[in-house]
């Protein structure tokens, strides 16, 4: 039973991450897909036309797929690491409570 209903939860959410992947694709139709940068600089010097930028990048990308791919890179490391502390300290619990179960002559 316990099977049957984790099973419908995971069908739920897969339906629910795909209706977010899907929907923009409809939804913001010829829409722009430019970065927060370059959004927060266009809105900076429309109010202060004489803002100079002060901050620049030591090294920039040959190109936007480069970029594009640092980006994600990056991401994907992230997400392996939050996911190993999170699958680590499951572990930790997951033991942690069998140790415990087998002091008290349980099994």
């Amino acid at each position: 039973m316990k099977t049957k209903s984790k099973t419908k939860q995971n069908l739920l959410l897969l339906g629910a991450v795909l209706i977010l992947i899907i929907v923009p694709f409809f939804y913001a139709k010829g829409g722009s897909f430019t970065g927060s940068d370059d959004q927060g600089t266009e809105q900076i010097k429309k109010f202060d036309p004489s803002y100079k930028v002060w901050a620049h990048p030591l090294w920039t990308p040959p190109s936007a797929e480069i970029e594009s791919l640092l980006f994600t890179v990056q991401g994907s490391l992230g997400t392996g690491i939050i996911a190993y502390i999170i699958g680590s300290a499951r572990g930790k619990k997951k033991a942690l409570k069998q140790i415990e179960e087998q002091k008290n002559g349980k099994k």
